[in-house]
């Protein structure tokens, strides 16, 4: 994370036999390295919504915070829990939230490895990656402030992260001199076959959002810099104006999604009546606002952000026409709260159909939570976004 400086976590005892079944599959999925097979085992990484529900969805995982396996003990669990609890809790839960909700992409926002407690960092991300990697999940990640507290420099970690088997995550774009590492974007084509099928109708941004204050005057944690947002402003401009321009034209741009680690001033406008979610902790931002929030607004086509970084906060809230939205922590080698179940967030995002049934540009976008508890319960279900609404009131017959 984030706001808390200890690790912590909760999850009930293993059993010895599926303790070794994952230690094993960990093992075996994270021994591949390079660009292997892309989306679901297919030869292609391109990105598409599905053709027969016309769907694209998207689990985000938040502060894994693993280190080494079994040797690292759960933080911030109930006493009854703490035996036999460790980083392989974590891999548990993403066998199975991976399992039950079957995505079409994984998001990893950050804190993925806590470098500081983990003797290989390679071998800690691998371990960390290694369910979606032996599912055959295609997968993306940026990096925290944490990640690169071991054995590798931050670079190294998302160069690692870019080599690894079915990962769609970039390290800079290419000819841009631009500050951090893994900043990127993915397009998410429409459903093959149809009008839209070579177009990009989602598109992805993923940011570095940095870990601690370079600068000496200033205190705390790291933010979005100008040549960042500079490129995602004119990345995402491009990425309008060949949706809109080029056949088949397009009124509106395609929608946007952004996600990074640690949170923007901006997320700190909320109250429990307006969000989503619980905020159970202070928003850990930056001590500046760089105006990355503007940047967004000013895009045009972002409908929401996804991040971490703060991880007894889930919630989601809508400002300036964009949903900020954690994710809650997912980790058990994480700070966490005691019988507060550990959690993943689902977007899902649906395609409008036509009347002759051909599936065309985004209709809406929604978001629920998964919780690592007994039954994988299923909570806060909401419309992020809807086409043709955007938050704007719509007239009464009267004209009011």
């Amino acid at each position: 994370m984030g706001g808390g400086l200890g690790l912590r976590r909760r999850g009930a005892q293993l059993p010895l036999a599926l303790l070794l079944v994952l230690v094993a599959a960990a093992a075996g999925a994270a021994a591949g390295k390079g660009k292997g097979k892309g989306a679901h085992g297919s030869t292609s990484t391109r990105l598409r919504f599905r053709r027969d529900s016309g769907t694209f969805k998207v689990v985000q995982v938040a502060d894994m915070h693993y280190a080494d396996g079994r040797a690292t003990a759960c933080e911030d669990v109930l006493p009854s829990q703490v035996a036999g609890c460790s980083d392989l809790n974590t891999t548990a839960f993403l066998y199975r939230v991976f399992r039950d909700e079957d995505p079409d992409l994984v998001v990893f926002t950050g804190d993925n490895i806590y470098g500081a407690d983990s003797t290989d960092a390679a071998k800690s991300m691998d371990a960390a990656i290694a369910p979606a990697i032996d599912m055959k999940l295609p997968w993306a990640a940026v990096i925290g402030n944490h990640d690169q507290e071991g054995t590798l420099s931050r670079e190294g970690v998302m160069r690692h992260l870019v080599s690894m088997k079915n990962s769609l995550s970039g390290l800079n774009p290419e000819g841009v001199e631009i500050d951090g590492y893994g900043n990127y974007n993915l397009e998410v084509s429409g459903v093959n076959g149809t009008s839209l099928g070579e177009k990009s109708v989602l598109n992805l941004y993923f940011l570095d959002s940095g870990d601690y204050s370079t600068v000496p005057s200033i205190k705390g944690y790291g933010w979005i810099k100008a040549s960042q947002q500079v490129w995602f402003q004119q990345t995402s401009s491009s990425l309008q104006r060949k949706y809109m321009n080029e056949t088949p034209k397009q009124k509106e741009p395609a929608p946007g999604l952004v996600f990074f680690h640690i949170p923007l001033p901006e997320f700190s406008s909320f109250t429990a009546a307006n969000i989503t979610g619980v905020k159970q902790e202070g928003i850990s931002s930056a001590s500046i606002n760089s105006g990355f929030f503007a940047s967004m607004v000013e895009a045009g086509d972002v409908k929401a952000a996804f991040i971490g970084h703060d991880h007894l906060n889930d919630f989601c809230g809508k400002l300036g026409g964009i949903q900020l939205c954690y994710a809650g922590g997912f980790g058990y080698h994480a700070y966490g709260k005691a019988g507060w179940s550990r959690r993943a967030r689902v977007v899902s995002v649906q395609l409008e159909k036509t009347d002759n049934g051909e599936w065309q540009g985004v209709k809406s976008i929604k978001t629920w939570k998964r919780l690592d508890d007994p039954q994988l319960s299923t909570i806060d279900s909401e419309v992020l976004w809807n086409r043709g609404f955007n938050g704007r009131r719509k007239k009464n017959t009267d004209g009011s």
